[in-house]
């Protein structure tokens, strides 16, 4: 792996922490924070594409899970992975290698609708349905209940996959990090 893909998974593992700087917002109906930290996979999927995206993601998760307080309100450890907001978090780096092949798949037809669909269909449906399946399994709640109380953070997600859309859009404006299908036929 080239120093450069290192440096930008690493940069966006670090961006992702950053964001849990940002307090938590916890609700009495659900026991999962609300949280700018999905933000940051949006990012990493949109802006690096898959394997970079997913292995930034996945570098976050591994510093979490040693005890490394990344996550909103100074979280961390692997206890936090077994709870509750465990499978929100144990598929970040599934929903950024998503979103980032959805983006290289069709990156010569990328506009800001397009990063906004692939943000809600990675970074939110993919999420929500590995983090309230996990929820329901480990609380022994039932999966409906589960699935209404994250209904909750539906308008929150929207707006981060949006605002991670257009900031995408202008990056790959700017300074795309991911090639050209064709561009990566000739470096091969």
């Amino acid at each position: 792996m080239k120093l450069r893909n290192m440096i930008y998974a690493s940069l966006f593992a670090a961006i992702v922490g950053a964001l849990g700087i940002l307090p938590p917002f916890t609700l009495p109906i659900s026991p999962v924070p609300i949280t700018a930290q999905t933000l940051g996979v949006m990012l990493a999927g949109a802006i690096l594409g898959a394997r970079r995206g997913g292995l930034s993601l996945g570098i976050f998760v591994a510093l979490v899970a040693v005890g490394i307080p990344l996550l909103a309100g100074g979280r961390g450890g692997f206890g936090v992975l077994l709870g509750p907001s465990g499978g929100y978090i144990l598929s970040w780096p599934i929903a950024a290698f998503v979103i980032g092949y959805l983006v290289e798949k069709y990156w010569h037809k990328m506009n800001v609708a397009r990063f906004i669909l692939f943000n809600f269909l990675g970074g939110i449906l993919l999420v929500y349905a590995c983090g309230i399946s996990y929820l329901s399994f480990v609380t022994g709640i039932p999966w409906t209940t589960a699935a209404f109380q994250a209904l909750i953070y539906v308008p929150g997600d929207v707006t981060k996959a949006v605002i991670a859309g257009i900031t995408a859009m202008q990056i790959k404006k700017a300074y795309p990090l991911i090639k050209k299908p064709t561009e990566l036929q000739k470096t091969a």
